[in-house]
């Protein structure tokens, strides 16, 4: 298992994630792009645990502010 997890306050909203992988990035009502179906961490960020990553890790190397982590 591998847990896609995002600093949803630190995105811009510049779109590569949603455009790379719409399957797991949409747009919030705040502008900024949203991992679907996560729930927030302790921290705040928003987190999902997947079986395979699949166009995630692409996402996570495309975006501007490193947002983005897998682990």
């Amino acid at each position: 298992m591998a847990k896609i997890i995002q600093d949803h306050e630190g995105c811009i909203g510049c779109g590569t994630c949603v455009a790379l992988c719409p399957k797991f990035w949409d747009w919030s009502e705040d502008g900024k792009a949203t991992l679907k179906g996560s729930q927030r961490n302790e921290k705040g960020e928003l987190e999902l645990e997947v079986k395979e990553i699949e166009c995630n890790q692409d996402a996570a190397d495309a975006c501007p502010v490193q947002v983005i982590h897998i682990s």
